[in-house]
């Protein structure tokens, strides 16, 4: 079910939450969209639509009805108390798909904070069920009330034990960066939108074997690599080094603020970066949108002052007359051109132009006291 409120990005064929539904395990029997100048405050999309979508879950037998929307714990609660089964909306969705991912003890942890953070503002509503009574001399308490209290008790306690455990996680990731800052290793963090061909691109390149599908958040774990760049003419005698490179989450509109807060130990790896490799889905139609998406999160999360190149990624499955005429060339990104290379990970076609773009990229960034003599002169 989506909601056109004359905001940009609407989904209008509900298309990327049918992927999150699929990702997550469903089968999305029907798709749903209206449009209002505002979300009703009781059942987000007033109550003749409420009931449209109730007749048509019953006459498919639907189990569970989601929103591309953010829905207030009330709009949750009265819209699953009309249609008389599961409403859940964007934020919960991803938050599944995130705890089904997650394989390594840090994304778990990362996953569990805020799946707490989104519990603890739906608790009051979720436990309405519950009976209160008003005890003597008008103070109000019965078994309801103490129950909230206690779970509340509980998820505040679950949150922070979650958060001291994390500050260690952080601390051991700023340890092995301080390690590869002390053999002034060069830092390439993969970013993009999810879905784009990240981790398809970093075994690619650094002939690793990290888990890639055509799935949304098909990795969630930060895997760091090494990758070898050879000397290139022209690039001021790289020749030989080493870089590192690092495969992080891929990002999606309307990403929860809590993912991002929690994600913030992973998403430290783009912050600290030399160099983002935005990984962009040449073949999808929305990507200029996409592209628009990871640059919010990465200001949000303080990456957005990192040297960019742009990968436009799938170009074996454009058509004809859209292959680009040339490989490499600039792209505009917030008003500033930055070096952009066409590719394809599946194929291959693109990746020793790549290679060659990341070489004269390292060789340009090197400390003077290192590239003094293989740099070409400046002329005045």
């Amino acid at each position: 079910m989506g909601v056109d409120l004359g905001l940009p990005h609407f989904d209008a064929e509900l298309e990327e939450l049918g992927q999150l539904a699929q990702t997550a395990g469903m089968e999305p029997v029907a798709r749903v969209t209206a449009r209002r100048k505002a979300p009703d405050a009781a059942l987000f999309v007033g109550k003749g639509k409420a009931d449209e979508i109730k007749a048509l879950a019953e006459e498919l037998g639907a189990s569970e009805i989601l929103f591309d929307q953010a829905l207030s714990p009330a709009q949750q609660r009265n819209l699953e108390r009309h249609m008389e089964l599961p409403v859940n909306d964007r934020t919960l969705l991803i938050l599944e798909i995130f705890a089904q991912r997650a394989r390594s003890h840090e994304g778990k942890l990362q996953v569990e904070l805020a799946r707490l953070q989104y519990l603890s503002t739906r608790l009051v509503r979720r436990w309405s069920h519950l009976e209160r009574q008003t005890g003597g001399a008008g103070v109000r308490g019965g078994p309801g009330e103490k129950q909230i209290e206690l779970d509340r008790r509980m998820i505040d306690d679950a949150i922070k034990r979650t958060r001291e455990r994390l500050v260690k996680v952080k601390r051991q990731r700023a340890t092995q960066r301080r390690q590869r800052e002390r053999r002034e290793a060069f830092n390439i963090s993969i970013v993009g939108y999810t879905n784009a061909g990240k981790s398809t691109l970093f075994n690619a390149l650094v002939k690793a074997r990290a888990y890639a599908a055509n799935q949304l958040f098909a990795t969630l774990d930060t895997t760091t690599r090494q990758l070898f760049l050879q000397d290139a003419e022209g690039t001021g005698g790289v020749g030989g080094r080493s870089v590192s490179l690092s495969d992080t989450v891929g990002f999606i509109r309307d990403l929860p603020h809590g993912l991002i807060d929690a994600f913030q130990a992973t998403l430290q790896e783009a912050v600290d970066a030399d160099l983002l490799l935005h990984v962009v889905d040449a073949a999808n139609p929305h990507h200029l949108e996409q592209i628009d998406e990871v640059q919010r999160v990465l200001h949000e999360i303080g990456a957005g002052a990192v040297p960019q190149l742009l990968v436009f990624n799938k170009i074996d499955a454009l058509a004809p007359e859209q292959q680009p005429r040339f490989l490499v060339d600039r792209f505009e990104l917030e008003g500033t051109q930055v070096p952009r290379v066409f590719a394809s990970s599946r194929t291959g076609k693109g990746l020793p132009e790549l290679r060659s773009e990341l070489t004269r990229i390292v060789a340009a960034a090197r400390p003077p006291a290192t590239a003094e003599s293989s740099l070409p002169p400046t002329s005045s």
